[in-house]
C-alpha cells in the first residue's frame, strides 16, 4: 500500500479533489506517526496494532567484506494482525 493507493481510495470514497484526498492522506500518516511517537502505540480495530519496541546494540557482519561491525540500539515498529482481520485474509 502506497500515499497514492490512500489518496485515490479516499477521493474515490469521499468524492474530494486529487488534491484534498493527497492532504487527507497525508494528515492521517502524520496523526498515526504522533501517536506512535507519544503513547508507543497504535489500534485500528478490526486490523491490528502497530507497536514501537525497541532494539539492543548487537554486532553484525558487514556483508560485502565480512568486517564486524556494531549496530547501535534503535527501535523499530511493529504490526499485530487483529483476529479479524486473520479471518478475513
Amino acid at each position: 500500500m502506497s500515499k497514492a493507493f490512500l489518496s485515490q481510495v479516499i477521493q474515490e470514497s469521499a468524492e474530494l479533489t486529487g488534491v484534498a484526498a493527497n492532504r487527507t492522506a497525508t494528515d492521517l500518516m502524520a496523526a498515526i506517526v504522533r501517536e506512535l511517537k507519544k503513547n508507543g502505540r497504535f489500534t485500528l480495530p478490526s486490523f491490528g496494532t502497530f507497536i514501537v519496541r525497541k532494539t539492543k546494540a548487537r554486532k553484525g557482519l558487514n556483508p560485502r567484506t565480512g568486517e564486524s561491525i556494531k549496530v547501535k540500539a534503535g527501535k523499530t515498529v511493529r504490526f499485530k494482525a487483529s483476529p479479524t482481520l486473520k479471518k478475513t485474509v
